[in-house]
């Protein structure tokens, strides 16, 4: 793989992220958590999530493994955190329509936030997986949620 290759995936705010990662404290009262894993490479990825009135108002959040997925795990963290649950249910949306490939308008791709970066992992397949690893716990961690407040 060449250097400009490995600049295109491990851009900036990637990078930022992976050595700054966002809301990285485990909440220890969170309302649902979960727990997800990559079996092709061994990358997880933990949630934790309060919520109150509708909106989050705790979130913690774990990566281990590659770079994207710690990446993407503080992003999502950070675009999780305050948001109302309809709010966010957009953004899981938006961002994985993105990882499939679809074209977003710059209103979208505003809404995403830093998770807009992560469209350079879409240049590396294998990697996209690994992008997506956090967004499925948050999916979890909210189902969990909505079961039990149901």
């Amino acid at each position: 793989m060449a250097q400009s290759d490995l600049d295109d995936l491990y851009g900036e705010k990637i990078l930022e992220h992976c050595r700054s990662p966002r809301n990285h404290a485990k909440l220890v009262d969170a309302d649902a958590t979960a727990h997800t894993v990559n079996a092709f490479c061994g990358d997880e990825s933990d949630v934790q999530i309060s919520v109150d009135g509708g909106r989050v108002v705790g979130v913690g959040a774990q990566a281990v493994g590659c770079s994207v997925n710690q990446a993407a795990t503080s992003m999502l963290a950070q675009a999780a955190e305050g948001a109302l649950l309809d709010d966010l249910a957009s953004v899981i949306d938006l961002f994985r329509r993105q990882m499939k490939g679809e074209a977003l308008s710059e209103g979208d791709l505003a809404r995403l936030g830093d998770l807009a970066t992560l469209s350079s992992v879409l240049n590396f397949p294998v990697r996209i997986k690994c992008a997506l690893l956090p967004l499925v716990a948050l999916e979890q961690g909210l189902e969990a949620y909505r079961k039990e407040k149901a």
